[in-house]
């Protein structure tokens, strides 16, 4: 991941929501589970581990909402009321982490998955990336990956 000139900014879709990410994130990760499949009307959903404190909203407001994850926790989920856009949500990492969607970055071209997890859950008819870590459900230590 190439050295990026911070703060990063980003926001939904409509534009009424706009924040900034003041620190270099961790590299984002390739999600094959059948919830980010749903979230994402796609074949994958993409995560981008965030310290919360480096994450600023600079205009409108989030509306969330809550479900229950495989892991037996709660999962709260924060997006645009406007236009629907996840902008994030709550971390397995712990309470100091936010899941931000990378997708809603002013600029992603510079974005490098390190991994890609729920491996198991993926299209059949995708053609998974080799050369990354891959995880058939969750891995064990999430973060140990991340900071690699």
């Amino acid at each position: 991941m190439a050295d990026r000139q911070m703060p990063l900014a980003g926001g939904c879709q409509c534009g009424a929501v706009r924040y900034e990410l003041k620190a270099t994130p961790m590299r984002p990760i390739i999600c094959h589970c059948t919830e980010c499949q749903k979230q994402t009307a796609s074949a994958f959903g993409m995560t981008l581990p965030v310290l919360r404190r480096d994450l600023e909203l600079l205009s409108g407001n989030l509306k969330d909402w809550r479900r229950p994850a495989d892991s037996g926790r709660e999962l709260a989920c924060y997006f645009c009321p406007e236009c629907g856009t996840r902008l994030y949500h709550s971390s397995s990492m712990g309470p100091e982490f936010w899941h931000l969607k990378p997708g809603t970055l002013d600029d992603t071209s510079w974005l490098e998955p390190v991994a890609q997890v729920w491996t198991k859950s993926a299209q059949p008819w995708l053609r998974l990336a080799n050369d990354l870590t891959s995880f058939p459900g969750q891995p064990e230590n999430l973060p140990a990956l991340l900071k690699r």
